[in-house]
């Protein structure tokens, strides 16, 4: 189906938009202008929506807000679009399916209407980066090539502006994968690990959300697996188009680490030397990992001479172990991206055994911190908690068999735990935030934490 064909089907028909945040809204723009029946509904009160509930009543939507607004969905609605953050079996939704309503999403929307190739990477960790790493080098060797999903950009609205020779790079969350039915045409499972179980029923369900990313593949499609990490590497045994990555093995067939490069192996031999990982820019084993990936994603498609020259190029993205300033010699790290402990382990690694002042804690996403301790008692020379989950992992670090006292502060503000770890850190020490945890305690999404945490410490 093409966007254009979508457009015509809906004119005149009922539609629903459950959620209109970063990805919904423009969709509602969309449907709004191809001539739906448009029926809004949102938590939030017409005052908190500001300006967006001005432009939805403007285009003449009815809008359903605050507390109940998921009570009932408007009876005949043919299309509901439910934002990633809702289950599909809630009530309302479940009633709405009953009825006869298709519950759908925007990120399905897309991948049904999209006229040109998707390479999709999905994973609980460096998804953003391995995403970005992708896409720059499509772009550095010349393709025409779209960048979004869960990295913060809906690309719904973009699809009528797509050929069929561009390549659309995609980020997807096990939210937006729950309910999928298609999938990418490469696609990348960076690491499964537990993750976001407050939403998922167990972490079996998460694990096989993150299938959908190339459960549908078509014939000729390529997976990209995380060797090293027990879940992806058993996903290869549901695909005929696994290609695998591993920073820690040699492997027969697929790309490894050998003498400190990336070497793309077959049949058990070594093929090419594709990159020195000394010139790789962003500081990190996972980042090693990242590349890897990357280049596997990208085999066939660009030469690696553009890869090398990505890994020299290429600085990052924001609130990924983000070099923020130094002030009295101490430096200071954003690292708010990680918001579990495998990210935030991941991040301690990454200055050479180095012990670094750590700020942690936030939202808790029902995940299980004890090997985590462990990890903080090896990399961590003093621990600095703020948020709800600061008593269970202070817990954690306690019981770890290699506790040996390590200074832990409990802060009841954000403010308040920054500078408490400006106040111990010395001369020569490093000062990360990397919480092990989502925000949401404090803050809307990990940017205004990792935004927050930039501007105290500019203010030193």
């Amino acid at each position: 189906m093409t966007i254009s064909e979508f457009k015509e089907s809906v004119k005149n028909k009922k539609v629903a938009v459950v959620g209109v945040g970063i990805s919904n809204l423009p969709l509602a723009r969309m449907l709004a202008a191809c001539g739906a029946r448009l029926f809004v509904y949102d938590k939030r009160s017409a005052e908190k929506l500001g300006d967006v509930y001005d432009e939805l009543t403007a285009l003449r939507a009815e809008m359903v807000l605050g507390e109940h607004y998921l009570d009932g969905i408007e009876d005949g609605c043919e299309l509901v679009f439910k934002t990633p953050g809702i289950r599909c079996d809630v009530p309302a939704l479940a009633a709405a399916a009953e009825r006869g309503s298709r519950i759908t999403s925007e990120m399905e929307l897309f991948f049904e209407t999209c006229p040109c190739r998707i390479i999709a990477v999905t994973g609980s960790d460096g998804k953003t980066t391995t995403t970005s790493l992708i896409y720059e080098m499509l772009r550095r060797a010349g393709y025409t090539c779209h960048l979004g999903g869960n990295i913060g950009k809906p690309l719904v609205d973009e699809v009528e502006n797509m050929h069929p020779e561009d390549i659309c790079v995609v980020e997807l969350s096990s939210f937006q994968l729950h309910t999928m039915k298609r999938s990418a045409d490469i696609a990348v499972v960076t690491n499964v690990t537990p993750n976001h179980l407050d939403w998922h029923t167990d972490f079996n369900e998460y694990a096989e959300s993150k299938k959908a990313v190339f459960k549908y593949q078509k014939k000729g499609g390529r997976v990209v697996l995380n060797y090293d990490n027990d879940i992806t590497r058993s996903f290869g045994e549901d695909t005929d188009g696994g290609v695998y990555f591993s920073s820690k093995t040699v492997p027969e067939d697929g790309f490894c680490l050998k003498n400190g490069k990336i070497v793309r192996r077959i049949g058990g031999k070594d093929e090419r030397e594709i990159l020195d990982i000394a010139d790789i820019y962003i500081p990190g084993m996972h980042n090693v990992e990242n590349y890897m990936a990357a280049a596997a994603a990208v085999e066939g498609l660009v030469e690696d001479g553009i890869i090398r020259r990505t890994a020299e190029e290429f600085t990052g993205v924001p609130h990924r172990i983000e070099f923020v300033r130094e002030v009295d010699g101490v430096k200071y790290y954003n690292d708010s991206i990680a918001s579990s402990p495998a990210r935030t382990t991941a991040g301690l690694k990454s200055f050479g055994g180095k012990k670094l002042v750590l700020i942690a804690g936030g939202y808790d996403k029902k995940i299980p911190f004890d090997e985590f301790g462990e990890v903080v008692c090896e990399y961590v020379k003093a621990l600095v908690l703020v948020g709800v989950t600061s008593e269970k992992i202070e817990a954690a670090v306690r019981a770890a068999d290699n506790y040996n006292g390590l200074p832990i502060y409990r802060c009841d503000e954000f403010k308040a735990a920054v500078e408490k770890a400006r106040s111990v850190a010395e001369t020569g020490d490093v000062v990360i935030l990397s919480p092990a945890c989502a925000s949401f305690d404090l803050f809307p999404n990990f940017e205004v934490r990792g935004d927050t945490f930039k501007a105290i410490v500019r203010e030193f």
